[in-house]
């Protein structure tokens, strides 16, 4: 779908991020890029014993990643790491395919709260910016935003870091993917914010384009209807839906419902490997192999079945 200049000026991509976009792309032209940048979900699959989990550092769950993308995600167009334990050691020691793209993420784990709203905000890593993405060999960068666009007038942290990610990519000639995660208020019930959430998700999507974003990660809004909502407000920006812990059977359902209704393709992570990750190597490998792998190309026999 071409982008819409009338209604985004401010949104068409440069000669490097056009480029950078299609590194992170299947052959035909979806984005595929599995996500590995978890880092405390991705320990608490490892053990269920917490002195165990305790003892998990930042170098060991590199190396957990590090498998990762040795068995599954060189067989993927691009992954997107973290600068905290996955990085820069994958490149370093010459574990990331040379065909593999690297997308940054700029995000630390967990939020804070704003004080009197209850509203998240996220965190960035310390000493990471566009210009240290592309030192450590990032095709592009990812930046997460918590949203709640529903709250007029409170949700400005986000709205601030979106505008001002975007105009620092801009300036470092970064591609920028921007994530965003709607999510359930203090005092909300489940069944009010499932009610509110494929609104919520598609007023996001339509805050991220004012400010200027060119590549988006999304939740599945639920249905359909909401998935072309999202297409007809972002008129052209480009969209990939992503997996939210949901298991791989679920995920293919709603991968078909969003790339029929105009998505872009997929960033996935534990929708993939959830089930695989292991302080064993050995049983790593088989599980990845055995389980993972088949998932990988059953998301990209659905990608590429779409047309453009």
């Amino acid at each position: 779908m071409k982008l819409n200049l009338e209604k985004w000026p401010n949104n068409e991509m440069s000669t490097v991020e056009r480029r950078a976009f299609q590194q992170i792309c299947t052959r035909t032209g979806k984005i595929f890029v599995i996500a590995m940048d978890q880092r405390n979900g991705m320990r608490k699959l490892l053990s269920d014993d917490e002195k165990v989990l305790a003892s998990i550092d930042q170098k060991e769950l590199g190396i957990v990643k590090a498998r990762l993308v040795k068995h599954l995600g060189n067989q993927a167009p691009a992954v997107l790491l973290d600068p905290e334990c996955a990085l820069p050691m994958v490149i370093d020691e010459g574990v990331l395919a040379r065909d593999t793209a690297l997308v940054v993420g700029m995000d630390a784990s967990g939020y804070d709260t704003e004080p009197g709203t209850q509203l998240r905000q996220s965190k960035i890593i310390s000493g990471i910016n566009p210009r240290r993405v592309r030192e450590l060999g990032g095709t592009a960068a990812k930046m997460l935003a918590f949203m709640r666009p529903d709250q007029k007038g409170n949700d400005r942290f986000a709205t601030r870091l979106i505008n001002n990610t975007v105009n620092a990519c801009i300036a470092e000639a970064v591609l920028l993917v921007v994530e965003i995660l709607v999510y359930r208020l203090p005092g909300e019930t489940e069944e009010e914010y499932q009610r509110c959430k494929p609104e919520l998700i598609v007023e996001a999507a339509r805050v991220c384009a004012e400010n200027g974003a060119k590549v988006l990660k999304l939740q599945y809004p639920g249905s359909a209807e909401a998935c072309e909502k999202i297409t007809a407000v972002l008129d052209g920006i480009p969209w990939a839906v992503l997996s939210e812990g949901v298991n791989h059977e679920t995920f293919i359902k709603q991968l078909r419902i969003a790339m029929d209704a105009g998505a872009s393709g997929a960033i996935a992570g534990r929708s993939l490997w959830k089930d695989c990750v292991s302080l064993d190597p050995a049983d790593m490998q088989s599980r990845l192999e055995t389980i993972a792998v088949p998932r990988l190309h059953e998301i990209l026999a659905v990608l590429d079945s779409r047309k453009s």
